[in-house]
């Protein structure tokens, strides 16, 4: 933020104001003193942002090759409070876009080639741009309508995610706390299998934050067709003078979140903060719909197999030898009872 203090202005002999004092928001640009020196202020907004039923929506005002790197860093604040979309609204923007700021602001869908579950939208009256951004490889992600009620209704229509969410102290057994947590979440959803690959992330994500921000830390779990998304939200950093640091994660941290996730990444929050995500692949399991028929098909299923925290895989739950089948125990039962032939020899003994 820029701040600006005893600023005069004049105009011949006439002062329209003096001893001034303001500041200036990044996102924001004001201008003061209209060129009559009358001291009226005028104000051109680049980027604003406000919430339409939890649609976030980026407002830009003027030509896209001025406002193309505040809208993808609001693009990104929006994001980082996990709205159920967000519409980029270009109706303002002079027409004639420049076609380096159209593929600069394509980019923007790579925000959800990793996580599709929070659509953006793109509300754009000029054809020549709603094209090109369909055309380019990133771009293709993004929803691109003509009007802004045509966006917001194209979010709507997105179904609504399951979510679950927590707020952890700054405590060493925060990392526990949150394995605990995201193990609950996945059995009640059916996502058993992932349970290990996502405690490892999560576990890593969070002590990251603990150590880096100091802070209150939100944690959320998030599935949507697939994959398994999870945050990690500080809310700034511990001391006022103290700038917010990235995902600093150790080597065996980032290998951990690198080798699991599909995706994982940093997005800043308004306060200072940071949301650290990652997203997994996690398929739903189908209940068994399979009804068994028979003992004998019951008997035959293999024994369960036991996976230890080195990942040696298949070796059988129970040591030792596996469980004889039903047909196996019935032969030998007829083995048993079926009298033994005599031999010649036992013949004569027996007469």
């Amino acid at each position: 933020m820029s701040v600006v203090e005893q600023l005069p202005r004049t105009n011949g002999r006439k002062s329209a104001f003096g001893d001034l004092s303001f500041s200036v928001n990044p996102d924001v640009v004001t201008g003061f003193g209209a060129p009559n020196g009358s001291g009226e202020s005028t104000t051109t907004v680049r980027t604003r942002s406000h919430a339409i039923r939890q649609v976030m929506v980026v407002e830009v005002a003027g030509r896209l090759s001025d406002v193309v790197d505040d809208l993808d860093r609001a693009i990104q604040l929006a994001l980082a409070d996990a709205p159920r979309g967000v519409v980029c609204d270009l109706t303002s923007v002079l027409e004639g876009a420049d076609p380096a700021a159209v593929e600069v602001f394509a980019t923007a869908g790579r925000h959800v080639r990793d996580w599709p579950g929070i659509p953006v939208v793109v509300a754009c009256p000029d054809s020549q741009v709603r094209e090109a951004l369909a055309a380019h490889p990133l771009g293709g992600h993004l929803i691109v309508t003509e009007s802004l009620f045509s966006a917001v209704a194209a979010v709507l229509a997105t179904p609504t995610l399951s979510v679950e969410s927590r707020r952890l102290a700054p405590h060493p057994t925060a990392p526990r706390a949150s394995r605990d947590f995201v193990t609950r979440t996945l059995l009640d959803w059916r996502l058993g299998r992932v349970i290990p690959f996502a405690s490892l992330v999560v576990c890593e994500l969070v002590s990251s934050s603990t150590i880096d921000a100091g802070t209150d830390i939100d944690l959320s779990v998030v599935w949507d067709r697939g994959a398994l998304r999870l945050t990690v939200r500080d809310h700034g950093p511990a001391l006022p003078d103290q700038r917010p640091a990235a995902l600093d994660l150790h080597r065996r941290g980032l290998t951990v979140v690198a080798g699991l996730s599909r995706a994982f990444g940093v997005l800043p929050t308004a306060d200072g903060g940071k949301v650290a995500w990652a997203v997994l692949e996690a398929l739903r399991s189908r209940p068994t719909t399979s009804r068994i028929r028979s003992g004998r098909a019951a008997a035959s299923q293999e024994s369960p197999v036991f996976t230890d925290g080195r990942g040696l895989a298949e070796l059988p739950f129970c040591a030792g030898a596996s469980r004889p089948s039903a047909s196996a125990l019935s032969d030998r039962h007829l083995v048993e009872k079926t009298p033994r032939p005599l031999k010649g020899s036992d013949h004569i003994h027996a007469m």
